[in-house]
């Protein structure tokens, strides 16, 4: 009896904190779509306002780890209730990167206010956000929900994110050849895609994570 009140508990604490994860991930996914329209619009106020929130995803990774460890020395848990545990670390800690890319590409609307990229790129990068935000969405229903398939399917589609950026690459050393002043404002944007491009990887160490917490099985592809 015992026991099974201790597992009780034990769920009830697992339940609050993927509850903190689950909002974390869907603030992330808000930021990058601010971060977008900020871009879009050349709007400075909205891009400070993702610089801003950056501080409540900070706020939540912070409460997670301290209720993850807290949860650890007063239920010891073992085996999968452990493996629960530690992949929710490994998953906050990849929201957290995740929305430091949103917060950087804010950043960078300041600079190209004033002399916008090609429309081809910003079409480019819309694209590149649709993407890693509906990929995030997917990759947190497979995580919560423990669907391995789901969580393959997100970790295959990091390709596309990879294609979109080729992409780009290509249209923004063109775009910069054609007169000195794109040189810039070309930079920037290839520093934004590369922001995109890496949390596309980060969501991939996410799906490997569920497929840990399913599975028990280490992935060889995580993404540093």
């Amino acid at each position: 009896m015992e026991h099974t009140h201790i597992a009780t508990r034990f769920d009830k604490d697992v339940d609050r904190i993927e509850r903190l994860l689950e909002n974390m991930a869907d603030l992330v996914q808000t930021q990058f779509l601010m971060a977008m329209e900020a871009l879009e619009a050349r709007d400075r106020d909205k891009a400070r306002d993702v610089v801003r929130r950056d501080g409540e995803i900070n706020v939540l990774d912070e409460r997670i780890d301290k209720f993850s460890v807290r949860l650890i020395a007063l239920r010891q848990p073992m085996a999968e209730d452990l493996r629960r545990v530690v992949s929710t670390l490994k998953v906050a800690s990849n929201l957290e990167r995740i929305g430091d890319y949103a917060k950087t590409m804010a950043l960078r609307v300041d600079a190209l206010a004033d002399q916008a990229p090609s429309r081809a790129a910003v079409t480019l990068l819309r694209r590149m956000t649709d993407l890693v935000v509906s990929m995030l969405d997917n990759v947190m229903q497979a995580y919560l929900e423990h669907d391995h398939a789901l969580a393959e399917t997100v970790r295959l589609r990091d390709a596309e994110v990879d294609q979109l950026n080729d992409a780009l690459l290509r249209e923004m050393l063109g775009w910069m050849a054609a007169a000195p002043e794109n040189v810039a404002p070309g930079v920037e944007v290839l520093f934004i895609a590369k922001n995109l491009e890496r949390a596309g990887d980060r969501v991939g160490n996410i799906a490997e994570q569920a497929r840990f917490l399913i599975t028990g099985e280490i992935s060889k592809h995580w993404a540093d």
